[in-house]
């Protein structure tokens, strides 16, 4: 099939390529870098609907500023596909996301002009203020620019950064790519002027000159305060007075969909001093109508057909774990008054709508903002509430403090449901919840359960309930489970620190978490009918408090394998490493899990080979120490 030719993209290879351009090309530019878009995540999908709305802010950014040596970071990178295809990688974009393909996210060993990798919220904004001081201590004249969507900009990291920014009165400008509509919609012809006021050139060198003029002191904070007071007023009522009170100078808002204005009021901010935001209305989905229409479908919509909009559906083998524990939530807050849930903006991506749905009012969605998650969760339990907290595991990490401080040091009953645990595919090493094992192990009064199955996740939910204090962490994998029946059978409770023998055998005893003990058993039906020895197969359920009684009876083996989709340092090998450390006459000791590296995208059944911890990797592993 011939690719389909593109009159002005196909000229632009480079920012080089584009800033040669003549500016009446611009708005063409952009109808055909969303056109490309919406062809490749067709076939290859993504994160589209952000992508889409940010396309004019991105072309115009690389058009006025001279990149790679000016620096833009972007903040998470759901919103920088057309930076990737500006920027030399127009053909890698085809094989985005998949394994030997470039990242879906900004990373810096890929490509110069990526000046900071993202892949986590809030970052941009710290990230870049640390690039202009880097500019100006070493006099290098590099200007820097932080684009940040509405939704990261509820992150306290992100708010770290501007109040720092501003104290330090540092050269930065920021984007602000805000594509919630409800918020600040700009409209009129006041707003208008003033925007042109406040960009030009004279007015700017005009104001420093006066401002220099009246020198530190209580006059120019009553000026500022005047100035401040007055643009608050007649910009959209407070739009700019929280950025103008942190110290930054407040410009819009535009609309982040009109290049010609965007590119406009970029040049004429380009050269302005000091902290300064550029505050923009997008539409998220902009140029594709299903995406306009529905954006939280498209912001990853899988594959569909781009002529239409038609979706191609996933025919599911088994349930996936969100939606158990979604299910299984709203069942658990039928039987207990108390039970809340709690998520940082994944309700969707966590199976919690259904407790919003059916509870609204126990249903706290509280923004990017997982620390808040854990502390706020922390005073529902001090409260008397049974918090569930619903966490990907990759974004835990931010609140690792939280769980220590604020959960585990207080014995408050709270219910952290790690969704993502393990290798996530294709958005690749900065999602995957490789961490979470060896993290919170150390962590004084905490239970670590880690489900092998449907069945085990609902259950495993049902004995958090009976939590009398410290924090209880249930983590899961992203997709389906294994195709247990579930939804009919009764809750049963699972003690902390008792596992499950799930094969009895000699020679080598596999230890696992997780549904990696499904494909141990697996491994263990092959290495008996090829060698006819069958290992024994256990499943620890808990890594925290660890079922000591299995490692006593695995002990009569030659060998132990432990089998965990979590980082193999400190995780389950770990623990069982300890236990049997310096004992004479123990059991050789191996260990599957995630090697001490970053594993790249690429789907997850391909990953988990890489890592050699699916049904193949575990059995050439016991073949290798029956054999030893």
């Amino acid at each position: 099939m011939t690719e389909k030719k593109y009159g002005i993209l196909d000229k632009v290879e480079t920012p080089e390529d584009l800033r040669k351009l003549p500016e009446k090309e611009l708005k063409g530019l952009c109808t055909e870098l969303r056109e490309y878009m919406v062809d490749c995540c067709s076939k290859n999908p993504g994160h589209l609907g952000s992508s889409l709305g940010a396309v004019e802010i991105i072309t115009a950014l690389h058009y006025v500023f001279d990149t790679p040596k000016d620096k833009i970071v972007f903040d998470v990178g759901h919103q920088a596909y057309a930076h990737k295809i500006l920027t030399g990688r127009k053909e890698q974009f085809r094989r985005m996301r998949t394994e030997g393909g470039i990242s879906g996210f900004p990373l810096r060993k890929e490509s110069p002009y990526d000046a900071f990798g993202a892949g986590h919220s809030s970052t941009s904004i710290s990230a870049a203020l640390g690039l202009a001081e880097a500019a100006r201590l070493s006099g290098s004249g590099e200007k820097v620019v932080a684009v940040i969507g509405d939704g990261a900009l509820t992150g306290g990291l992100a708010w770290e950064g501007l109040n720092n920014t501003g104290a330090a009165l540092a050269d930065l400008l920021i984007i602000l790519n805000d594509n919630n509509i409800s918020i600040d919609e700009a409209s009129g012809g006041l707003h208008n002027y003033l925007l042109k006021i406040t960009t030009d050139p004279t007015y700017n060198k005009m104001k420093s000159r006066i401002w220099n003029a009246l020198g530190e002191g209580r006059i120019r904070e009553w000026v500022q305060k005047k100035v401040t007071d007055a643009k608050s007023n007649l910009v959209r009522g407070s739009g700019g007075a929280i950025f103008e009170a942190l110290g930054f100078r407040y410009f819009g808002p535009i609309d982040g969909n009109d290049i010609d204005q965007v590119t406009d009021t970029l040049k004429k901010l380009k050269d302005l001093k000091g902290p300064r935001i550029l505050h923009c209305i997008t539409t998220k989905g902009k140029g594709y109508a299903p995406a306009e229409k529905d954006p939280v479908t498209w912001h990853a919509p899988g594959r569909f057909d781009p002529a239409t909009g038609e979706r191609v559906k996933s025919n599911y083998p088994a349930a996936r774990y969100q939606d158990v524990f979604g299910e299984v939530l709203v069942e658990l807050a039928k039987m207990d008054p108390k039970v809340v849930g709690i998520t940082p903006a994944m309700a969707s991506g966590c199976g919690m709508t259904a407790l919003e749905q059916a509870m609204p009012e126990r249903f706290f969605d509280v923004g990017i903002e997982e620390e808040h998650a854990v502390t706020f969760s922390a005073g529902l339990a001090a409260g008397g509430m049974k918090p569930f907290c619903n966490i990907y595991s990759s974004f835990s990490q931010r609140a690792y403090d939280s769980i220590i401080h604020d959960v585990a040091l207080q014995g408050l009953p709270v219910t952290l449901c790690f969704d993502r645990a393990g290798l996530v595919g294709e958005d690749g090493a900065t999602h995957h919840g490789c961490f979470d094992l060896a993290a919170y192990r150390s962590i004084p009064g905490t239970v670590i359960a880690a489900p092998r199955n449907e069945l085990e996740l609902k259950n495993l939910m049902f004995t958090a309930l009976q939590n009398s204090g410290g924090p209880f962490i249930i983590r899961y994998p992203r997709g389906c489970g294994e195709g247990v029946e579930w939804k009919d059978a009764p809750f049963a409770a699972l003690q902390p620190g008792r596992g499950e023998r799930l094969r009895k055998g000699s020679r080598v005893a596999v230890l696992a978490l997780g549904p990696c003990a499904c494909r141990a058993v697996e491994a263990a039906e092959k290495c008996l009918a090829e060698t006819g020895l069958e290992p024994s197969v256990y499943d620890m359920r808990y890594l925290k408090p660890l079922d000591t009684s299995i490692l006593e009876e695995a002990a009569s083996c030659k060998a132990i394998l432990t089998v965990e989709d979590g980082a193999l340092k400190g995780g389950l090998f770990g623990a069982v490493s300890e236990y049997f450390s310096g004992r004479p006459g123990s059991p050789l000791i191996k260990g599957a899990g995630i090697p001490d590296r970053f594993i790249a995208n690429a789907p997850q059944s391909a990953q988990r080979a890489e890592c050699g911890i699916d049904t193949d990797g575990i059995l050439e592993l016991l073949l290798q120490m029956i054999k030893s």
